[in-house]
This record gives C-alpha cells, structure tokens and sequence, in this order.
C-alpha cells in the first residue's frame, strides 16, 4: 500500500510553457519550400546550359541573384526565420552575421586587389636594378 497525501480543494495548478521557439512548418509549407527551391536551381541550370547570356558577367550576376532568392527561401521555409521567433534574436543574429561576412568578403577583396596590383611581376630592366 502507498500512502496518499491529502487532496486539498483549493490547490490550483497552472502549467504556463513559455517557449519562444518557431512554430514547425506544415507538410504543405515544406513543399512549397521544395517546389520553390527546385525551381530556384533549374533556372540558372538552364540559364547557363542553354547560353541565354552572352556576357559571363551578366549570366553571373543573374546566378548570384537567384542564389540570395534562394537563402531568403531556405530562411523562410525550411530555417523558419521570421521577426517574431524567440523574440526576434534569430533575426538580430541573422543582420550580425551578415554585417560579418560582408566586413570579411570586402576586405578579402580589398586585399587581394591590392597584392595584385602592388606586386605586379618586374621587368627584366627592374630586376637588374635590385641590390
């Protein structure tokens, strides 16, 4: 036999989950995310298999476009990003992390310009001059 406390009438019990997390996306949701990111990868498939462009830069820069087309379409869908979730960290921790990798693509650039522009290869004449 257990022993049993006694049960009291006025006890009040309230469970309140205070979760911040993202609502998990519906079946229908994840396919509109799949359906949308085949699509985002069939177009500049046949962008470049069928020579639509005869500038590379133009057919690149029409690539990287739907790229970011394509990160905001994972984010959405399949990250379930938004404003709202966890009280909008997800979203602040987002705008960081891209202030960050555009600080380091920039002066990655910066750098590599200018090595290759300020140690371009000497002329037989320069090099003879060297001590």
């Amino acid at each position: 036999m257990s022993a049993r406390a006694p049960v009291s009438d006025n006890v009040h019990v309230e469970v309140v989950h205070d979760h911040h997390e993202a609502g998990h996306g519906s079946r229908r949701e994840y396919i509109t995310g799949f359906v949308l990111s085949v699509i985002l990868t069939a177009i500049p498939f046949w962008l470049v298999m069928a020579e639509v462009f005869t500038d590379s830069r133009v057919t690149s820069l029409v690539i990287m476009a739907f790229a970011v087309a394509q990160i905001v379409v994972h984010m959405i869908y399949f990250l379930h990003m938004n404003a709202r979730s966890e009280g909008g960290w997800t979203m602040m921790a987002l705008i960081f992390t891209v202030v960050l990798v555009v600080i380091a693509l920039s002066g990655s650039l910066w750098v590599m310009y200018h090595l290759n522009t300020n140690m371009m290869p000497m002329s037989p004449g320069d090099m003879r001059n060297m001590p």
